[in-house]
């Protein structure tokens, strides 16, 4: 476990990506990770976090690896989310998106939960950009429980904030056959970013990969 490393899925279009177009669908997403750490992931053992579209992305990949390579994560942790394929997951999904700026405001809200938006016009217009993107990504991944029953026999662990939106968390108990603990800790949709949080979930994921290990 000394040797381990933590590696960050960055989206194309963004930060340091940022001249690069945005990922079209979920699958080029899944492919693109895969095909950059897939010779870690067969090495060590592996965990993913992922908070709100990044809990979809993890999770998509965690399921490509099982399918293709036989390849389960010791634990997944998921935070700010809808279990996939419940009702609430699947409402989002069939959301047709809108055109104008202003109806994304409260697209924003049902996608994204709770906290305050930025006031400053050129982070605005740059986050209604990446929302309408993250959208259409999301609408493409999909999660059919009768076509692999239960996916997962690893731990699942699943976080939000407590001023967030309520998320339908309970449907985490159906991808696993392992244990699953859900914890709500103080704050809104980006409750992690509070230093005691994020010294939470530091200790806490690492305890929980630590175990899962030895």
């Amino acid at each position: 476990f000394t040797s381990s490393a933590v590696f960050c899925i960055r989206l194309p279009g963004r930060e340091t990506r940022l001249d690069e177009p945005f990922a079209k669908d979920m699958t080029s997403v899944v492919n693109e990770v895969t095909s950059v750490l897939l010779k870690e992931f067969k090495e060590k053992p592996f965990a993913f976090f992922g908070h709100s579209l990044g809990t979809y992305t993890s999770f998509a990949v965690a399921l490509h690896l099982k399918e293709k390579y036989g390849l389960e994560p010791v634990h997944l942790f998921m935070s700010a989310a809808h279990a996939p394929n419940s009702p609430a997951h699947l409402a989002i999904k069939s959301i047709v998106l809108p055109d104008g700026n202003s109806d994304l405001l409260a697209l924003i809200k049902i996608l994204i939960g709770n906290y305050e938006l930025p006031h400053d016009e050129d982070v605005w217009r740059n986050m209604v950009l990446t929302v309408r993107e993250d959208a259409r990504l999301f609408q493409t991944f999909s999660f059919e429980k009768t076509r692999m029953n239960i996916p997962f026999s690893c731990g699942v662990t699943y976080f939000c904030g407590s001023d967030d939106k309520m998320y339908d968390a309970k449907g985490w108990r159906e991808v696993t056959s392992g244990d699953t603990s859900f914890y709500e800790l103080p704050g809104d949709h980006l409750y992690l970013l509070k230093p005691a949080n994020e010294s939470f979930l530091i200790k806490h994921i690492t305890k929980s990969i630590e175990n899962a290990i030895f």
